[in-house]
């Protein structure tokens, strides 16, 4: 039967793609559907179709699966910021597992995985430290702030986020009301005026030190003052700024910060390392599951302290500096000028002086080291962007033969394609682990130990 636009069908979902969204058939016509979970019955409307399958918007449930339950934030679908709060926990992370286990068999051609289980959070809620959000008008004029909905840039209107910390919803009705006090507009993107783009919060979960950061269309703020004195009632508040942007852009940040109070950065710490944090910083915004994350790092590494460790794509230094506990020596190689100062200020408030930091492209700073100056690797840690690693890069760390690969990965499809160009090349995969660093939504992180097959 031939399905068109705007057909009724009926559903049951079994399977899951990528993104979250559920998979039906209807007489061999495969029907992507968002919201639908593994094990409902459904209808949906045909809303886009092609020869062999169609995409669909979820109209009924008819039945619901055994794996759904009640989202804990009532704007959950139409934010779409988390595409997995209607399944539970625990078939979240079957369903990252599946996802990991399926790229590297698909994409990279791997067999008889060395998985280890994945490692999951117990409490899956409220765990970012980081959040931005934009302020904007609703149809009826009245200033709202929330979370663009999916592929969008119309707000959906939330103050109280089921994964942000509970203070920010506090913040925010502080910083809406003296906007509205003072007759404060917020920015609109149509016309390019206005004054407060977005409300920006950190919070750091070891020492309970937060931060608030309003990035506006301007220089000041009016009634600062009287702002400030309301947020640093807020227990805990520990620096107050600006960012000015005033560039016509979907770009959040500017790049100058004026602390109008308090510190210019708060601390957080990932096991014994502590970190600054200003609003420009990289930080991981789930800190208690970055340490698990780390600390499989470290074990994969397998570090006695006589090792030479490189850290390609080092940030702010978060895993240099773990692995400095336990090496000889560590370099570091981060393309963003802004995030080594970081990474050189973090290393000397932890007393960790084993430690050297490289601005470049690790595909560019990697060969010219080991051609030009000889430098040598027993052991080499990757946590590329989504895109994953350069292929020079890749041909790099060949050349130098380091005794072991790790490979942090925040896309297990670039992973996979990049543990198979190295599996060809001499190494071997030996253990494979799935974290969890962002419970409710579709992504998953992945750290992976190679090792040299001649050793």
């Amino acid at each position: 039967m031939e399905y068109r636009k705007n057909d009724i069908v009926t559903l049951e979902i079994v399977d899951c793609g990528t993104d979250g969204e559920g998979i039906g058939k209807a007489d061999g016509f495969t029907v992507f559907v968002k919201d639908a979970v593994i094990g409902d019955i459904v209808t949906a409307k045909i809303m886009k179709a092609k020869k062999n399958y169609g995409y669909g918007r979820l109209m009924e449930i008819l039945k619901p699966s055994p794996y759904r339950v009640e989202p804990v934030c009532p704007s959950a679908r139409q934010c779409g910021g988390c595409q997995l709060q209607a399944v539970s926990y625990e078939e979240q992370k079957v369903f990252k597992e599946k996802k990991l286990r399926g790229h590297l068999e698909r994409i990279g051609g791997f067999r008889d995985l060395p998985m280890e289980p994945m490692i999951g959070m117990d409490e899956p809620y409220h765990y970012r430290n980081k959040a931005q959000f934009p302020v904007g008008r609703n149809k009826e004029g009245r200033i709202i702030t929330g979370f663009y909905a999916g592929r969008t840039h119309a707000i959906i209107e939330n103050r109280d986020c089921a994964l942000g910390i509970p203070q920010n919803k506090e913040i925010l009705d502080i910083v809406i009301a003296h906007m509205e006090k003072y007759g404060i507009a917020p920015y609109d993107e149509m016309t390019g005026k206005g004054l407060v783009r977005h409300i920006f919060v950190r919070y750091g979960f070891f020492t309970g030190e937060l931060m608030v950061c309003l990035i506006i269309n301007g220089q000041d703020l009016p009634h600062q003052k009287e702002l400030i004195e309301k947020l640093r009632e807020i227990p805990g508040m520990a620096s107050i700024s600006l960012n000015i942007n005033k560039k016509r852009s979907n770009v959040i940040l500017g790049d100058k910060v004026k602390t109008i109070w308090g510190q210019e950065y708060i601390t957080d710490k990932i096991g014994d390392i502590s970190y600054e944090i200003s609003p420009l910083s990289f930080f991981q915004v789930n800190p208690k599951q970055t340490w698990k994350l780390y600390s499989k790092a470290l074990e994969y590494a397998d570090l006695h302290g006589e090792e030479t460790v490189w850290d390609l794509y080092c940030g702010i230094g978060t895993i240099s500096l773990f692995l400095a506990q336990q090496a000889k020596f560590v370099r570091g190689v981060e393309i963003v000028p802004a995030a080594i100062d970081d990474a050189k200020r973090n290393a000397q408030i932890n007393n960790i002086e084993n430690v050297e930091f490289f601005v470049g492209k690790a595909e560019e700073v990697l060969p010219r080291e080991y051609e030009k100056n000889g430098v040598y690797a027993d052991v080499i840690v990757v946590d590329p962007p989504r895109k994953g690693c350069d292929e020079m890069l890749l041909k790099t760390i060949l050349k130098m033969q380091p005794k072991r690969v790790v490979y942090v990965s925040c896309d297990s499809a670039t992973l996979a394609r990049d543990l198979r160009f190295l599996c060809d090349n001499g190494y071997e995969l030996k253990k494979v682990c799935g974290v969890d660093q962002f419970p409710q939504t579709v992504h998953v992180e992945t750290v992976v130990g190679l090792q040299r097959k001649d050793i």
